[in-house]
């Protein structure tokens, strides 16, 4: 459930939707393997933080300094990280069941839309719109990487809610992370823990959002 309580003069008119995780699945295991194998993924995976490597592209980082950056700390997981970059797609396996119709949903009653996304800047546009139609249902994407601003940063929910053009108490936030939805509640958003696309849907019926 939201963890803000709405009142009159703060009832949510606007959803901003995380994408990895909650609308779409996301796994670097499918492309590293493609690379080098799945062992070798697997042992890319469970020996290197990269989580924390790939942050840094959500934030901003350049692939072409990612790599530098890998080669220069990790050269013998430098194949593997190229791995990644190389067969990108392969990491964006299809969309998370059930959400993007509660999405279609909120689009069709008007209810103003917003992505907030972590996701690098070479790896999203090419991709992620392309694969996933309903991406268009977004009147305007915030991508993390082309604005150097990473979540749980709150200057990228700063931006979001400028973007978007309403209040912040005014929005509910949607995420997989509870970091990252701390953080929107902590700017003055409203914020929903994603689990399931059947709870979200109830969630956004109690807030007023759907029937």
């Amino acid at each position: 459930m939201t963890n803000h309580e709405t009142t009159p003069d703060t009832a949510v008119s606007g959803v901003v939707f995380d994408f990895g995780g909650v609308l779409v699945d996301w796994d670097p295991f499918p492309a590293v393997a493609a690379g080098v194998g799945p062992e070798e993924a697997e042992r890319f995976l469970a020996e290197f933080d990269f989580m924390s490597w790939n942050h840094e592209q959500d934030a901003g980082r350049a692939w072409h300094d990612a790599l530098a950056e890998l080669e220069r700390t990790h050269p013998h997981f430098l194949p593997h990280g190229r791995a990644y970059g190389d067969n990108f797609g392969l990491s964006l396996p299809g969309a998370v069941p059930g959400t993007p119709q509660v999405l279609k949903e909120l689009h069709a009653a008007g209810v103003p839309l917003l992505g907030l996304t972590n996701w690098p800047h070479e790896f999203f546009y090419g991709y992620a719109p392309e694969k996933f139609e309903f991406f268009h249902l977004f009147p305007d994407i915030v991508v993390s990487g082309t604005e150097k601003l990473a979540k749980p940063d709150p200057a990228i929910y700063h931006l979001a809610v400028e973007r978007i053009g309403l209040p912040a108490e005014r929005l509910v936030f949607i995420d997989d992370r509870q970091i990252n939805v701390d953080a929107a509640i902590a700017v003055g958003m409203h914020g929903l823990l994603f689990t399931d696309a059947d709870t979200l849907r109830a969630d956004l019926v109690t807030l007023g959002l759907l029937p």
